[in-house]
């Protein structure tokens, strides 16, 4: 960079808001109409920043805290902040909210009516974050996800003006599907963190132990289940894949966006051989337009 000023710092709503390149799939693409766009970015703003909030990624300086109303002493307790940032998008709904991607939400909540259900499935998930280290089963793990991933979707089909029962059946599918690819690509992340979404049962299953987990590379039991929940993750986005074919036009070609992005996914982690640990293994944009051609065609 030139210039002889100072730099101005970046604020906490174009910092959350410029994670939308790093997604697995596109979250606003530009062939969209500008409506859509600007509402599905105040969508993935608030479902970005409740997730940094659980994770513990929000910017340094204690930003977002103060525009929460949470003091210093709170400003690293997770659960104070995702209390605060629930009062606040409560204020979306009845009042003018203090965090500005929540002023940012509220046009979008107003103009596509709404209802502060999913915005509050994903802040609970953040909170079973802080709490729930360790899935016994995969159902236990399917009803996680339907707090911190199902929401989304269903918010997608809000803002399109396109639910219905079957839609969003379909489309539960698909995001969860998607969770799952996440949390392989973030196997040693997670860890990281104190998290493992592997089921337990599961793990006891192929024999995998947690240290193994901590390694550099992965075992041929820890491949061996990863491609396991990676078949699971393909039979979800097969089973909602349906959701493509039932709408037209430019939602069509987001839609099949999503289910490329995981199913693109899928294959990175698969030409890795299943081995997770050195890194998320992500796909490249030929590939992702390959499965993008693919989903279109109604292909699996």
């Amino acid at each position: 960079m030139t210039g002889t000023g100072t730099a101005r710092p970046e604020s906490p709503e174009r910092g959350t808001l410029d994670k939308a390149a790093g997604e697995n799939f596109p979250v606003a693409p530009f062939f969209l109409p500008r409506a859509w766009r600007d509402d599905l970015m105040a969508v993935y703003g608030f479902a970005r920043l409740v997730d940094d909030i659980g994770d513990g990624d929000l910017a340094p300086g204690g930003a977002d805290a103060r525009l929460l109303g949470v003091s210093p002493a709170a400003a690293e307790d997770r659960l104070v902040l995702l209390d605060a940032f629930e009062a606040d998008l409560h204020r979306v709904f009845d009042a003018t909210p203090r965090h500005p991607l929540l002023r940012r939400l509220q046009p979008t909540v107003r103009r596509r009516s709404l209802t502060p259900d999913p915005f509050l499935g994903l802040i609970a998930a953040n909170r079973q974050d802080q709490l729930v280290k360790r899935y016994e089963s995969y159902d236990d793990l399917l009803a996680y996800c339907e707090l911190s991933a199902n929401p989304v979707g269903r918010l997608v089909l809000a803002v399109t003006g396109t639910s219905t029962p079957e839609r969003i059946r379909l489309s539960d599918s698909i995001c969860t599907a998607l969770q799952i690819v996440e949390h392989l690509q973030d196997v040693a992340e997670d860890l990281g963190r104190d998290r493992i979404y592997l089921p337990t049962e599961d793990m006891k299953r192929f024999q995998v132990q947690e240290a193994d987990l901590a390694t550099k590379t992965a075992g041929a039991s820890v491949r061996a289940l990863v491609a396991y929940e990676a078949q699971r993750a393909r039979d979800l986005l097969n089973e909602g894949a349906p959701l493509v074919g039932s709408v037209h036009g430019r939602l069509k070609l987001l839609l099949a966006g999503f289910v490329a992005g995981g199913r693109a996914a899928i294959r990175a982690i698969a030409a890795a051989e299943y081995d997770v640990l050195p890194g998320p293994p992500k796909p490249g944009r030929v590939q992702l337009l390959r499965e993008v051609g693919v989903t279109l065609r109604g292909e699996g």
